[in-house]
């Protein structure tokens, strides 16, 4: 049986456009969540109680992030992507080779925290356009959260 068509105000087409803005938020999200896990198993150094403990706790975060986003992209009728080969085509978050000193973890970290801010703001005009407030309201809360992160790692480094 197939399912009835989506009816929730929003026309296929910008359903279809906010869905992948949505997936590239949502790879950059997990691509974020990934390296950010990795620093908290591998940092060491005179800040490595603080550090590890923060980056428990933004990585948390993020993993609950990438269920409300892809969720989002569900609702819109689209599916989701989930796995490494699709994040890595959409994401703008780069891999690190090895392991970085403490401080550079820091400073990666900002910057693609920003990074996720960027890819969020450009899906809201898309999201406004259309009425979109479910999305909008998820950007919102998106941005908010990463660009406190940004300045709570900046903060950091002096």
């Amino acid at each position: 049986m197939n399912s009835p068509a989506i009816n929730i105000g929003i026309p296929d087409e910008d359903r279809q456009k906010i869905a992948a803005g949505l997936s590239r938020l949502l790879a950059d999200t997990y691509t974020l969540y990934l390296k950010t896990h990795n620093f908290h198993w591998n940092v060491t150094g005179p800040m490595f109680n603080t550090l590890h403990l923060m980056f428990e706790q933004q990585y948390t975060e993020l993993s609950l992030a990438v269920d409300l986003i892809a969720e989002r992209i569900r609702a819109l009728g689209v599916v989701a992507p989930g796995t490494y080969r699709e994040f890595a085509a959409l994401t703008r978050i780069k891999e690190e080779d090895g392991v970085p000193k403490a401080e550079a973890m820091l400073a990666i970290l900002v910057a693609d925290q920003e990074a996720v801010v960027r890819t969020a703001r450009e899906i809201f005009p898309l999201a406004d356009a259309a009425n979109d407030e479910p999305t909008a309201d998820l950007l919102t809360q998106r941005m908010q959260t990463h660009e406190k992160t940004a300045w709570m790692l900046r903060a950091m480094l002096g």
